[in-house]
């Protein structure tokens, strides 16, 4: 933390706005701004996701690390478990999604009314019938990283509402965001950032590692 950022560890579960069907449930930015004080919001994990997440302490941080977001030049890495094995070490898809699909509010590939969208993908462990995957969403779209993964045929491990199949091994989508690279809206200078893993993705490792 400093006078113009605070970047926080976000635990799964909790989600980064107040939950539009249930506004009383607890809620990260409320509770950020109960210590620190008035916070902007600059980009947002899904309530199932962990990791690295980075506030604005003033309206000028704000509207700097806003712009470095949407020209796409913040670094963005992942880690997640996925269900089978890729046969390749790497590999970028570049499938438009359209989010808010259905009751579910899932998001799809759709070719013709998608947002261009891109992830690079890197193998970086094998298990038997798993893998560990560094993701770098090169846009910002919603679900990325778990549709675009499901779109190579490898869902993450416990991402139920994208077809994965039920697992013991973990509660919760096994995704994490890893780590952020930017601008620092004061100095200018490049600002890095990351998150060690949560006990759950952890244990999940430390399972798979020993079948």
């Amino acid at each position: 933390m400093d006078a113009s950022l605070l970047v926080l560890n976000k635990p799964a579960g909790l989600p980064v706005l107040a939950d539009g069907w249930d506004p009383d449930s607890p809620y990260l930015l409320a509770q950020a701004e109960d210590e620190y004080g008035q916070l902007w919001v600059i980009h947002r994990l899904d309530k199932v996701t962990s990791g690295v997440l980075v506030f604005a302490r003033t309206a000028g941080a704000h509207r700097i690390l806003g712009r470095q977001f949407e020209d796409r030049a913040v670094q963005k890495l992942y880690h997640a478990i996925v269900n089978g094995r890729p046969g390749w070490d790497e590999k970028t898809t570049k499938h438009p999604l359209r989010a808010n699909v259905g009751h579910k509010h899932r998001t799809m590939i759709d070719p013709r009314n998608g947002k261009p969208s891109a992830t690079q993908f890197k193998v970086l462990e094998r298990f038997n019938a798993h893998a560990l995957l560094e993701a770098q969403p090169l846009t910002g779209r919603t679900h990325q990283v778990r549709v675009h993964a499901l779109a190579l045929g490898f869902p993450l491990l416990a991402d139920s509402l994208y077809g994965a199949p039920s697992t013991r091994i973990i509660e919760r989508p096994a995704l994490h965001a890893l780590s952020l690279t930017f601008t620092h809206p004061e100095t200018g200078l490049p600002a890095a950032f990351s998150a060690g893993y949560p006990e759950d993705f952890e244990r999940a490792l430390r399972s798979l590692r020993a079948r």
